[in-house]
Parts: C-alpha cells; structure tokens; sequence
C-alpha cells in the first residue's frame, strides 16, 4: 500500500491533490462526479469582505491549449459565505479551504478574520494578485515590499494555516516567494494565470471585456513547472503547485520539480471528475515505481 499522505506544515491532506480556486465553486457544483473523500481538498472560489458583481460579459474566452478568464471575483462577501455557504459545506469528507482575496490590507484582514472563526476551515489561501487601489492599480503579489505588508499583517490575524498564492507576472518568483516566507506563510501556492489577452479579428475588437484576463490551462504548465523548480530552491516553506495540470503525470512532474501538493483548475471544466482521476493515478504511480509514499517524490527530480 502507497502512503498516500501529506502534511503542509499542519494541513494534512489524505493525497496531495486539491481543486483550484475558481474552478469548483464551493465544491457542492461537483458532487455527483467527485467522491471527495478520495482528494486531499477543495479551495474554494475567491472571496472578498465585500459583495462583488465581477467584470461585465464577455469574462472568459477559448485560446489554444487555455482560456482566457476576467470573472473579477464575483461573489456574496465573506458575511454571506460564513452564515448561508459554510453550513452547507462544512462537514464535506474532505479538507476545505477558502480563497481570500482583497482589493486593500484592510480587506484581506476584515476577511481573513471572518474566515478564521470558521472551525471547519483549516486554512486559507491568500490570492495576492488583486488590484490595490491604494497603490494605483499595482497587485500587491509583484513587488517583495507589497507581499510582506499583506501577509504580514493578515498573518497577525490569522492562526491556522496561511497558503500565499504567488502570481507569475513577476520578475524573480523566487524573491517573491522568500518574502511571503519571511512574513509568515506557512506554505505557497504557484503560479497563479499568466496576464494574456485575445482579438476578434473579423470585430477588431477584444474577446473580453476588461480587454486583458488571466491565461490558465496546458499552455501554462512549461512556465509554472519553471515556476515550482525555482521558488523549490529558494525556500524551505511546502509548495503547492498548479498551472495546465490535467493528468496524474502532469501532477508528479509537479512533485519532482519540488512541490509537495497540487492543484487542478482549469480541467475541471474539461472533466469534472479528473481530481479524483489524478489521485487514482498517482497512487497506481507509486505502486509501479516501487514508491512507498508519495512524499518521496517531493524534490526527486534528476538533473546531473
């Protein structure tokens, strides 16, 4: 029998699969595919202190290999979540934890703080690629200066597990990584959707709304494996990786280049069952190889 167990600094996970953000709802979407007793987890979809009504339509549009998407993060707020969505999901046979998102320090601390009274969330994952509009516009992920103020001061809030999500539209991932390290997180999650956008031609006019939007599935998985390898050498905090996984050998190149967890996001859609599938095939993995647990493939990328 294959170990097939996982521990984040204090998560433990049964596997080391979890579902993205913004990709499975709250979990609920999915139950007639997913025995969720079978992954590690669900994240589910990003939410703010305050209501949003996300972008205006059109918010997703198809590219090769990927999507383009600019929701924009429509949700209720986190009031709405704890009193009315929490009681419905709380007692799923799985980890859940919740994506908080902000556009101000503030709102990610107001937030984080309705979160962390919550007794069935045993984490959060800190989305730090939103707007802040007190800096103009500039995401609070690509710079080392904006990422330690809003861990930091979210960290002074929160006691349970803090999984920082890092966007790769930066310049030095790694840099990036070691200050959401040095400010207290407990893990990272990476890459978050690469910025891209997309023409209608015959319209000369853009495919989404916002004009721009966030590019996930294969077409980004080159870039965010890269992504895992670098920040692996960089700190000593787990890493849970994501970027165009859609099968079980997508998923251990993940492990090798030196993540402990992953996520799967934009295969959801494609197969609504493909979680509990890539769990499955990890395991069968292990079992071929002579593994013992999964936990050994961790890092176990040959390079010489």
């Amino acid at each position: 029998m294959v170990d097939t167990r996982v521990n984040l600094k204090g998560l433990s996970l049964r596997n080391p699969v979890l579902t993205a953000s913004g990709t499975f709802g709250y979990g609920e979407e999915f139950a007639d595919f997913v025995d969720f007793s079978k992954i590690g987890g669900i994240i589910v979809k990003g939410t703010t202190i305050h209501h949003r009504e996300g972008n205006p339509y059109p918010r997703m549009a198809e590219t090769p290999s990927g999507m383009l998407n600019a929701v924009g993060l429509q949700n209720k707020g986190a009031a709405y979540f704890a009193e009315k969505i929490y009681p419905r999901i709380a007692d799923m046979d799985t980890n859940v934890l919740v994506n908080v998102s902000g556009s101000t320090i503030e709102d990610y601390v107001a937030c984080a703080e309705i979160i962390q009274s919550l007794d069935k969330i045993p984490a959060i994952e800190l989305n730090v690629s939103c707007p802040n509009v007190k800096q103009g516009g500039m995401a609070f992920g690509v710079t080392t200066d904006g990422i330690s103020k809003v861990v930091e001061a979210v960290r002074k809030v929160y006691h349970k597990h803090l999984m920082v999500k890092l966007s790769p539209n930066v310049t030095s991932i790694a840099d990036i990584a070691k200050a959401a390290e040095a400010s207290g997180a407990d893990s990272v999650s990476l890459i978050n959707t690469l910025m891209g956008m997309a023409i209608d031609a015959e319209k000369r006019r853009p495919k989404l709304s916002t004009v721009t939007g966030g590019l996930s599935g294969a077409c980004v998985k080159p870039v965010a494996l890269r992504m895992v390898w670098q920040v692996s050498k960089a700190v000593q905090i787990p890493i849970i990786g994501l970027g165009g996984i859609s099968s079980a050998t997508d998923a251990i190149e993940f492990l090798l280049a030196g993540a402990s967890a992953i996520e799967i996001g934009t295969a959801n859609f494609i197969d609504p069952a493909i979680s509990q599938k890539v769990a499955a095939g990890i395991e069968a993995y292990c079992e071929r190889h002579g593994i013992a647990s999964v936990r050994e493939l961790t890092g176990a990328l040959i390079t010489d």
